[in-house]
Formats: structure tokens, sequence, C-alpha cells
């Protein structure tokens, strides 16, 4: 007879809840986050339910967890970082380009008025739509499409939030961007940096780079651009 590993029984609802909180004790808080409202919603937020079934042990972890079609879910702490980051005060107007699992798209879902979300991948895009229907997001509209080109005629935004990494900041997210407005994205190729731009009411730009990251690289357009 062969010998196998013993299947690892799922975890229970009470379990991923502890999980949660490790989590944010352990990855947020004692890393800098701060963000109360941030917090909450990680706290809450049921991360599993956004990671294929046989990689939900690793959703909780201190690392991005794969969702298949080469895509990832990122690290808790970017994915907390780059929140608290565009200070939202629950008012906003969000563009999210890379909705992926739908993990971050429901967590912005419970931080600001509206999302717009879009998702290259029509599986992704039909799998993060799934979850958040059955989460209660009535304030999140999905569409597959290039974020390169974001959603002119939803625009503007209050905010744009990137998970994907262009080789160049795209000038038409740029143009969607509210006056006063905030965008966070990876940039870059092999070595990739956190970037911050503000909007002035005059339409100036300003760039602050945040930290050192490693994303998949955005695709679509953008690779055509490069």
């Amino acid at each position: 007879m062969k010998w196998q590993w013993p299947e690892e029984a799922p975890a229970s609802e009470t379990e991923y809840a502890a999980q949660r909180l490790r989590m944010v004790e352990r990855q947020l808080e004692r890393r800098g986050i701060h963000d109360e409202r941030v917090l909450k919603v990680m706290r809450e937020a049921p991360r599993h339910l956004f990671v294929p079934e046989y990689f939900r042990n690793m959703a909780y972890d201190d690392s991005p967890v794969p969702i298949g079609h080469s895509q990832t879910v990122s690290q808790p702490f970017i994915v907390a970082y780059m929140l608290q980051c565009l200070r939202l005060s629950g008012a906003e107007i969000v563009l999210e380009i890379g909705a992926g699992s739908g993990y971050q798209t429901f967590l912005l879902s419970r931080l600001c008025q509206k999302v717009y979300a879009v998702e290259i991948i029509a599986k992704l895009a039909e799998r993060a739509e799934t979850a958040l229907q059955t989460l209660a997001a009535p304030n999140v509209q999905i569409r597959c499409g290039d974020g390169y080109l974001g959603w002119p005629e939803m625009a503007p935004f209050d905010r744009i939030i990137v998970a994907a990494a262009p080789g160049h900041v795209p000038q038409n997210l740029v143009a969607q961007l509210r006056g006063c407005g905030r965008m966070i994205l990876p940039l870059g190729d092999l070595d990739q940096n956190l970037l911050l731009l503000h909007k002035s009411t005059q339409g100036k730009i300003y760039r602050r780079k945040l930290a050192a990251v490693k994303f998949v690289p955005m695709t679509g357009l953008a690779e055509k651009v490069n």
C-alpha cells in the first residue's frame, strides 16, 4: 500500500478569525501600520475566501499567495501599507487596477464610497466578482479590461491604486486622477519601487519613492508602450 501524506483538515471560521488577529498584530501593527480603519477592516476581511482552496492554509501568512494565471494576492503588509498611504476617509471614489482575487477590492469597499476595479484576466475578474457578491459589496463595480487605459468614462477618481508594475507611469491614469488626488503604484521591471503620486489642484504631479517591492508586471498595452 502506497503511503500518502495525510490531508490537512480545513480551518474553521473561528480559527481563521484568530489567524487574522495574529496577522494584524504581528505583520501590520508591529511594522508601523497605524491607520485604525485599515487595521479594523483587515481584522474582519476573510482573506482565505479570496485564494484557491488549495492555498487557504497560507492565506494569513506573511507572503504573497498564488491565485492562478501566474498572479498572486499581495503580502498583507504591502496591501495595508498601500491602503494607509492613500489616506482614505470613506468619501472617495477609487479606481483599482489589477483586482486579481478581489481581496484588496473588498477592503477598499469598506474604506471608501465607491470602487471601480479593472482586471485584465477574465477568469479572475469573474471569480472576484462572485466573491464580492457573496460578501455583499454593493459599492464595487468590476470589469475585465486593460488597466493601462484606466476607466475614463468614470473619471476623475479621488484615488488610484495599482497592483501590477508597469515600466513607466501610465499617463492615462494620471489624467484620470482628480486634483488633490493620490495614486500609488509599483514601478519598474526587475528593480521595482513603490511610488506615491500626489496631484495638486493645478494639476502638478509630485512623486515620492516609498519602498522596494516585487509585483507581477502590468500586461496588455503597458508591455507594448514599454
